[in-house]
C-alpha cells in the first residue's frame, strides 16, 4: 500500500473547510452557489501544482475538472467524481450548526459531512499527496467536482458531460459515493460496492376540473380528483423483482449466516444488514412515492388545478412499464409530466476496476468481506453513463454498528468519524494509483 499519511492527516480539515461553505441546493436553480467550493479545490489543486478547469452552468453554478496523466497512456480513463452541493437544513432541527464542521465525540459533524464532502475531502487529499509526492497512478484519472447532484444535475455533471464532453475523453469507468462503506453481519465487517442504482423519475401530476365557490356542489373538483390519484398511486403495491446486485448481495449474506435465500426469508436477510437495510429493500421493487401536493389558494374557492409531486424510483429495464402504469393509477384528467428523470444502472461486479477496490480494502482491513448491492437513490453516473462511462461507488469508510449510517443521507445531526475518513483516504489513495 501506498504512503499517503499527509492525505490522511489534513483530510478532516479539508472536509470543515468544504462543510462550511454553505452549498444549499433547493432545486430549480435556487441554490446557495458551489463557485465558492469549486475555487477552494481549485486553490488547493493549484497549491501542488495542479491546473483545474472551472465551468458554469448558470451564475455561480460551478463545477471543476482536472485530469492527471497516468503510466499507461494507452489504458482507458478513470473518472473519480464528488458533487459539492448539499441538500438544505434547518438550522434550528439540529443540535450543532450544521456548516460550522464541528468535531465533537470523534466525529465530523455538519451537512455534507456523508453526502458528500466526505468523499470529496477523501479525494482532495489523496490527489494533494498524490502530485505532492511525484507519483502517477497507473492510467489518467479525471477528477471532478460538480455542482446540482441534489437536484438531478441539470446544472451540474449533466451540463459538463453535455457541453464538454471532451473533458471525459477516453473514460470507460467512473466511481463515485455511495459504496465501500462497511457493515456488520455477525460480526464480521463486510463493505458493500455501489455497482447499480436505480432509475429516477420525478413526476408532477396535474389535475383540471371547474373552478367555483367552495359553498356550491362541484363533482369536477381538481382536488378531489388529484387526491384520489395520488392514493392510489401511492398504495400501489409493485410487484417484487430483484435486480442483480441486489441478488448477488443477499446470496451472500446468506452464505455468511446460513439462512437460506427464498422468497419467505428476504426479510431476515435483510434484517441482517442493520441500518443499511434501508438502502437496500426499496431495490426490491419499483417505487412511487407522493412527496407534496399543490393547490388553491382560498377557503372558499376551488381552483381550476391541482398539483401532486411524486417520486418514482425505477428498476433496471423497468421505466417505461412503470411510466405506463402511473399514467394508468393517476387516471382520467390528470396529466403526468415528467420533471426530472435518469435511467437505472448496472455495471459488473466481476471486473478488474472492482477487484482493485476489493484489494485496496483488504490491504488496509484484511479480514474484510466485499458483497454489491443496488443503491435505492442515484448519482452523477446517471449523467456519465450517456457518454458510456460504467458508474460504481467507493467512498471507502470503516463504521461501527451503533451509527445508522443510511439516516445521515439528507438527515438532521448528520455526521461521519473522523477515523473512517482517514481510513477512506488510506483505502482510496492506493485505489487510485492501482486501479
Amino acid at each position: 500500500m501506498f504512503d499517503f499519511s499527509a492525505a490522511e492527516a489534513e483530510v478532516t480539515s479539508l472536509c470543515q473547510q468544504l462543510i462550511r461553505i454553505d452549498t444549499q441546493n433547493w432545486g430549480g436553480n435556487k441554490a446557495n452557489p458551489e463557485r465558492p467550493a469549486a475555487e477552494l479545490i481549485e486553490s488547493l489543486f493549484a497549491e501542488v501544482g495542479l491546473r483545474s478547469a472551472i465551468v458554469e452552468s448558470a451564475p455561480g453554478r460551478a463545477s471543476l475538472v482536472t485530469r492527471i496523466s497516468g503510466v499507461d497512456s494507452t489504458a482507458p480513463a478513470l473518472v473519480v467524481h464528488g458533487h459539492t452541493d448539499v441538500v438544505p437544513a434547518q438550522a434550528e432541527d439540529w443540535s450543532v450548526d450544521p456548516f460550522a464542521g464541528v468535531i465533537k465525540d470523534g466525529l465530523l459533524w455538519g451537512r455534507g459531512a456523508v453526502d458528500m464532502k466526505d468523499m470529496d475531502a477523501m479525494i482532495i487529499a489523496s490527489i494533494r499527496d498524490m502530485v505532492r509526492q511525484g507519483l502517477s497512478p497507473r492510467r489518467d484519472l479525471i477528477v471532478a467536482f460538480f455542482a446540482d447532484e441534489e437536484a438531478g444535475g441539470e446544472y451540474g455533471a449533466r451540463y459538463v458531460v453535455r457541453n464538454h464532453p471532451e473533458f471525459f475523453s477516453g473514460a470507460t469507468e467512473a466511481i463515485s459515493e455511495v459504496g465501500g462503506y462497511s457493515v456488520d453481519v455477525r460480526g464480521q465487517r463486510v463493505y458493500l460496492i455501489q455497482t447499480a442504482e436505480k432509475g429516477l423519475a420525478w413526476l408532477n401530476l396535474i389535475a383540471h376540473g371547474s373552478a367555483g365557490h367552495g359553498s356550491q356542489r362541484n363533482d369536477d373538483n381538481p382536488v378531489t380528483r388529484l387526491a384520489a390519484a395520488i392514493t392510489r398511486i401511492g398504495e400501489h403495491e409493485w410487484p417484487q423483482e430483484i435486480p442483480t446486485a441486489t441478488r448477488q448481495l443477499l446470496t451472500g449474506v446468506s452464505e455468511m449466516t446460513g439462512i437460506p435465500f427464498t422468497a419467505e426469508t428476504i426479510g431476515e436477510l435483510l434484517a441482517e444488514l442493520g441500518s443499511v437495510e434501508k438502502f437496500v429493500a426499496p431495490t426490491l421493487q419499483n417505487t412511487s412515492n407522493p412527496t407534496y401536493l399543490k393547490a388553491g389558494y382560498k377557503h372558499n374557492v376551488i381552483p381550476g388545478t391541482a398539483t401532486g409531486f411524486v417520486d418514482c424510483r425505477t428498476l433496471p429495464g423497468q421505466h417505461e412499464d412503470v411510466m405506463l402504469k402511473i399514467k394508468e393509477l393517476a387516471g382520467v384528467g390528470v396529466d403526468v409530466e415528467v420533471n426530472e428523470e435518469g435511467p437505472a444502472l448496472e455495471s459488473p461486479f466481476e471486473v478488474p476496476l472492482v477487484a482493485q477496490m476489493q484489494a485496496s480494502l483488504r490491504s488496509a482491513d484484511p479480514e474484510a468481506a466485499v458483497l454489491p448491492y443496488t443503491l435505492s437513490g442515484g448519482t452523477d453516473n446517471k449523467s456519465l453513463s450517456e457518454l458510456g462511462i460504467s458508474g460504481y461507488g467507493f467512498a471507502p469508510l470503516r463504521l461501527t454498528g451503533d451509527l445508522d449510517f443510511p439516516a445521515m443521507f439528507h438527515g438532521v445531526d448528520e455526521r461521519v468519524p473522523v477515523d473512517a475518513l482517514t481510513f477512506g483516504t488510506r483505502v482510496l489513495g492506493d485505489f487510485l494509483m492501482k486501479a
